[in-house]
């Protein structure tokens, strides 16, 4: 009795007894055996879509998790959420809803777990929104659960070179700039994306894959698989079979999340040069956990961890080339050995992050992917966090060290992404100008849009060492230049960024970590005493909702903060 106690916690509520019979009852159509209630119940949330490449499989997934719990003893029920794709709609109004994707994925995981009475539970996602909103419902319902990686997708090739989702909209700035023809542009186009996976680089799917494997909640190298392959089925399949290992040891999420976990996540994104999506969610991931982390922890961690991985967007490689090599167990082992990680950390394997890593072997030599610790290709983390009158809250930087690590330049002020986009495409952008893209914050936009197709088009017009463009709202894992997101307190809630005007000087300073706006104190404060609060661009649906309830980027852009 105690071990079905154990094993059935929250099942045994819904279906045991007399009283049960009803629920019991519903069951039975949907393909339960008398003999499965007495099973451990175990849900699959399946992140499944046909909107998106970096879904399309997953529920094939999904069948295999199942497989897994099944075979372990357990009864699997899988059921869908929603997704979203940023690469589709990126610039424009759509892509508003993205970041509140995140919120709608974590409530809707947390209500179906919650009201089903699952004992655990497998989440498996694809695109950027999904695994950190998959960790957060993990992080809210505390019951034994395993996340999974779909998997990256296989690039795609075009006369001999490898492409992705980021050389289709470099594409759009190399043709608006008359480099390529509309025939190229074409060609690109077709032939960027050949498959199911999630983008290709070290853009923030991979990122945050990543730093879930780091903090302990997926299978070892569970981020460092293609989409379609062998060892994507094995991992659906042991995963499951993981979720029930953890409820016969008792293990539960809050076991595994800590501050060190949490730390060893930082450090393996900074290693790999991953997204700066990856502050934002972590932010809102620990807040989910109860695990106190704030912005400066990123300042703090990067000063004493390397960049070690040359993955596109900055670098040459992709997520492909990686999995090739071993993926991401090879260099955890060289951060472990290092002490750049905590190696005592639980994860669901019911073993240390330092078992884990163990049996794993080192990279071939002759691999030029990761480099190694005496030779980093950035000495610290490429993830700046800045302060300074424009971002008095804090704002985030991705300083590669190929832009250098100060850029000086006259504000061009823009009121939305549309708006900059359509000046960099017709040429109106200039060396030395600092684009000021503002109103996009997540109160302000709402939804704190990624400015993918602006960055990618300075880039594809050769401005990239050129101009900076910096912005209350924030940056797809596949943006690289001097760029500066998440500038808190947003415009929309009265920050220096609302009274920038055309000419004012602005200064991004890696090194002494600033963003500075060149003008007198006493004049910012006479700006900022004649502006006035734009009326809110949404009053009803999900974005009005989302507006109204979400906390500042600096903290996560979480929706139940303060509660």
């Amino acid at each position: 009795m105690k071990s079905s106690a154990r094993m059935r916690p929250y099942s045994s509520i819904v279906l045991d007894g007399l009283s049960r019979a009803p629920s019991r009852a519903m069951l039975y159509p949907v393909g339960y055996k008398e003999s499965d209630f007495s099973k451990p119940q175990i849900g699959v949330a399946s992140t499944w879509s046909m909107v998106t490449p970096c879904n399309m499989h997953i529920d094939q997934l999904a069948r295999e998790s199942a497989l897994g719990i099944d075979a372990a003893g357990g009864k699997a029920t899988i059921f869908n959420t929603i997704t979203i794709s940023d690469g589709i709609s990126m610039g424009t109004e759509g892509m508003k809803y993205s970041l509140v994707s995140r919120e709608v994925i974590a409530d809707s995981i947390e209500t179906v777990v919650g009201c089903q009475g699952f004992d655990g539970f497998v989440a498996i996602g694809g695109c950027d929104k999904n695994m950190p909103g998959c960790m957060m419902a993990i992080a809210r319902m505390n019951r034994a659960a395993v996340f999974v990686y779909g998997g990256t997708i296989l690039p795609g090739c075009l006369s001999g070179k490898n492409l992705d989702v980021v050389s289709v909209f470099e594409a759009v700035g190399q043709r608006a700039a008359k480099k390529i023809s509309g025939q190229a542009l074409h060609d690109v186009e077709s032939c960027a994306i050949p498959g199911p996976g999630s983008c290709g680089g070290m853009y923030t799917a991979n990122t945050m894959a990543s730093a879930i494997e780091a903090l302990g909640f997926s299978l070892p190298n569970s981020s460092a698989q293609a989409a379609i392959s062998k060892h994507k089925v094995q991992d659906c399949r042991a995963a499951g079979a993981a979720v029930i290992a953890m409820l016969k040891k008792g293990i539960r999420p809050s076991d595994i999340f800590s501050r060190e976990a949490f730390e060893n996540a930082i450090t393996v994104t900074i290693a790999l040069g991953g997204s700066t999506n990856s502050v934002l969610h972590l932010l809102a991931i620990a807040h989910s956990a109860g695990v106190k982390l704030t912005i400066d922890d990123f300042t703090t961690i990067g000063k004493r961890v390397p960049v070690l991985a040359d993955l596109k967007p900055s670098g040459r490689f992709l997520m492909s080339d990686l999995v090739g090599i071993g993926g991401i167990v090879p260099m955890m082992k060289d951060l472990l050995s290092a002490g750049l990680l905590h190696g005592g950390c639980l994860t669901v394997t019911g073993k240390s992050l330092k078992q884990n890593l163990a049996p794993f072997k080192s990279y071939p030599k002759s691999q030029k992917i990761i480099a190694p610790l005496d030779k980093p290709l950035k000495k610290d983390s490429h993830l700046v966090i800045l302060r300074g009158n424009l971002a008095p809250e804090g704002a985030v930087a991705k300083i590669s060290g190929k832009e250098g690590e100060r850029f000086d330049g006259k504000a061009r002020v823009f009121e939305s992404e549309e708006k900059a986009l359509q000046a960099i495409l017709s040429g109106r952008i200039k060396k030395g100008d600092v684009i000021v893209i503002r109103y996009e914050g997540p109160r302000g936009g709402p939804g704190m849009r990624e400015m993918l197709s602006p960055t990618s088009a300075v880039m594809g017009c050769g401005l990239g060492k050129d101009v900076a463009l910096i912005t209350d709202g924030r940056f797809s894992g596949g943006t690289h230049g001097f760029v500066v997101g998440h500038i808190t307190p947003e415009a929309f809630e009265g920050g220096a960024l609302a009274i920038v005007r055309d000419g004012d000087p602005i200064t991004i300073d890696s090194v002494s970590r600033k963003l500075t706006l060149g003008i007198p104190q006493k004049e910012i404060a006479a700006r900022l005493a004649k502006w006035k609060k734009p009326k809110p661009r949404y009053r009803r649906g999900v974005l009005a909702k989302y507006a109204s309830h979400v906390s500042t980027a600096s903290k996560g852009a979480v929706t139940d903060f303060g509660f």
